[in-house]
């Protein structure tokens, strides 16, 4: 045969790796399929539910295992991790706990191949449990036996806010905490040699860091001050003489800009994420909204809200809807049983999960609108908030996606954790309460069965005693104001724990002051829900007053005399 001939070079492409037009039609054929399916399923929203309960106190973090999703693991304020198997007929109670933790548990993740579960918090540790000694199958879990962690890292002196685990090497893990600093862990290596070559020491607090989960040697980064960035690990880790530029390699702008004030704000970044294939990175703000970023692109491509119900109304006046304010939380992205992620989900300070539908990056960068700076200055924008780097720089407004897919009910307190299953219809959220609702577009599954109807009605802040307010004040002094002792777990209706939040609630929704209170390094953030533009004012530590002076000079000529 003629090696040049066109039926030897078509053979030969069809018996390499790369599809052959049939197979890609006949993919997408199925993908098509799948995605109706899933928008039938969920035409509802997720409207049954069922509680899992085993914790004694609040449950901050979920986080499903990778790949198929079989674990779930969820921590809190009881100082246990708690593993439940989603290959369960009917799961109703815990297939293991891990112990080790002193302190409330603030983030957790499994390693690359599900060999490892980390976690961090509170007591400053990073513990390292093997996934391998799970108790075998038919064995009953013992809640007063847990397993202890393998491995204890103590590289921080303050809370640990995140960890996640690298992509591709089990051995490999990243953790960020209050002290500033991002820490690459390296299993395989005697610590004491590398531990001083696998931080980076950041200016201020670090509350979130996230491995890209498919470039092995990037990495995303946000701290108390609002900066974003991603970040290569050749460039952040090692001797010194590599280190280059603190290893960002790129900054997201995230400085708030409104026609009506003279300053720019620039809220906190309490967590970050990348949805599976990371091209896009979503930011879950302080007194803002959860933002989308396009991992190449600076400039953000939506926000999500609240502003109208699953069903396009717009939410009455007076009735609360999506806010983050109180606590610290933490957003995902899902796609479940489809190829890529279309939705974002978080939890929300009005006693709710949200849920909605993210467009693909393409078509939100067409939507979003770029406002030069003449036309900010000398023509009204009203409502209108734009992003930007700087007073006289150009402002990005993304596309608000102000419906929501739908509204996750159940709970009686503020929602802080949010996580989709990768390839079953369920999404978990847990927060104030003990209890981890699983919520379903089905009364059936199978990992459930028989699930009731998740009421539609939320619970209304009630009215607080005095000796609610003397509660109140006790918890802001005391260490521990969420975990009872000596609870078991059954007898304690968390009365007292609904009624404190719901102080806090009230006293935020009243207030308009912006001091951090951890309040023995809980959960709690003493911030108002007010205007993001008082509470976060920017303060860009590169400019002197004679340059701001300067700024605020050529403002004034812009602006319109109507002003």
């Amino acid at each position: 045969m003629d090696l040049t001939s066109p039926t030897y070079q078509h053979c030969r492409r069809q018996s390499t790796t790369t599809p052959s037009y049939s197979d890609t039609l006949a993919s997408n054929v199925i993908e098509r399929t799948r995605r109706e399916m899933f928008y039938r399923a969920c035409a509802q929203g997720f409207p049954y539910s069922t509680k899992l309960t085993a914790h004694v106190s609040c449950v901050n973090y979920l986080v499903f295992s990778r790949k198929g999703g079989r674990w779930l693991a969820s921590a809190g304020d009881d100082f246990r991790i708690l593993l439940w198997d989603f290959n369960q007929e009917d799961l109703r109670s815990p297939s293991g706990s891990y112990s080790g933790p002193s302190g409330n548990v603030l983030t957790l993740d499994f390693s690359a191949s599900n060999q490892y579960l980390i976690s961090g918090g509170s007591d400053s540790l990073v513990l390292r449990y093997d996934m391998s000694r799970l108790l075998p199958p038919g064995v009953r879990w013992d809640p007063e036996r847990p397993s202890p962690a393998l491995s204890v890292h103590r590289g921080h002196d303050g809370s640990v806010r995140s960890i996640s685990a690298h992509a591709h090497h089990d051995e490999l893990f990243f953790s960020a905490g209050e002290d500033g600093r991002i820490i690459l862990h390296d299993a395989r290596v005697d610590r004491r040699s590398s531990r001083a070559q696998g931080i980076y020491q950041h200016t201020t607090e670090v509350t979130g860091v996230q491995a890209h989960p498919v470039m092995e040697h990037v990495f995303a980064t946000s701290d108390s001050r609002g900066q974003v960035c991603l970040r290569d690990s050749r460039m952040a880790f090692g001797p010194l003489s590599t280190r280059s530029n603190e290893g960002i390699v790129q900054t997201y702008v995230t400085k708030l800009s409104k026609r009506s004030c003279g300053h720019l704000s620039n809220p906190e970044s309490s967590s970050i994420t990348f949805d599976r294939d990371g091209t896009r990175l979503a930011l879950t703000m302080l007194h803002w909204y959860p933002t989308i970023y396009a991992l190449s692109d600076p400039y953000p491509l939506a926000i999500c809200t609240g502003r109208n119900g699953p069903d396009g109304n717009p939410i009455p006046a007076g009735e609360r809807t999506y806010s983050n304010s109180c606590t610290m939380k933490s957003g995902a992205f899902g796609g479940p049983g489809i190829s890529e992620d279309i939705l974002y989900a978080a939890g929300s300070d009005d006693f709710r999960g949200y849920v909605w539908e993210i467009p693909d990056a393409t078509t939100l960068a067409g939507l979003r609108q770029e406002i030069p700076t003449e036309e900010w200055y000398t023509q009204e924008w009203r409502d209108v908030v734009g992003y930007c780097e700087g007073l006289l720089a150009t402002r990005y407004v993304p596309l608000e996606i102000s419906t929501p897919l739908c509204r996750l009910n159940g709970h009686r307190s503020i929602v802080n954790a949010v996580a989709i299953h990768p390839s079953q219809l369920h999404i978990v959220t847990s927060g104030i309460e003990r209890d981890i609702i699983l919520h379903s577009p089905t009364p059936s599954s199978p990992v459930t069965q028989n699930l009731a109807l998740t009421p539609s009605e939320v619970r209304k802040l009630a009215e607080c005693s005095p000796e609610d307010e003397i509660r109140f004040l006790g918890a802001l002094l005391g260490t521990h104001p969420t975990l009872h002792e000596g609870d078991t777990g059954q007898s304690h209706d968390e009365s007292h724990t609904i009624s404190l939040f719901d102080q806090w609630v009230k006293y935020i929704l009243h207030s308009n002051i912006s001091l951090t209170t951890m309040m023995g390094n809980s959960i709690l953030r003493e911030e108002g829900e007010g205007d993001v533009f008082e509470l976060k004012p920017c303060k860009d530590d590169n400019e002197d007053s004679e340059t701001e002076e300067d700024d605020l000079g050529v403002i004034d000529i812009m602006r319109s005399p109507l002003d």
